[in-house]
């Protein structure tokens, strides 16, 4: 388990982002939000994607995943398996 801190966003330097070390660039949620927008076409994804909005809240790395997804068109096998684990860990704690 990593050391998990406050830092101000990058971007607007207003809301505070949890930050680990590994971080270099935060980003908020609300920062991002733009991004995220965008239309899937391909079912597949379309059905990894759709998870509720407070994951993307929470989570930098999905947020990410999704970008990279929007912008790029496709993702890696290690990309997939990666976003399927953290959203499993995630959801995890909601069913105890």
């Amino acid at each position: 388990m990593s050391i998990k801190y406050k830092q101000r966003c990058a971007r607007c330097k207003k809301n505070y982002v949890i930050a680990t070390w590994r971080q270099r660039y935060t980003l908020c949620y609300n920062c991002q939000k733009n991004e995220l927008q965008g239309e899937v076409k391909d079912k597949k994804m379309k059905k990894l994607l759709d998870i509720p909005e407070k994951y993307y809240m929470e989570n930098a790395f999905l947020r990410d995943i999704k970008i990279n997804y929007l912008r790029y068109g496709k993702l890696s096998e290690k990309q997939v398996e990666a976003f399927k684990k953290a959203v499993k860990r995630m959801a995890e704690p909601e069913k105890k």
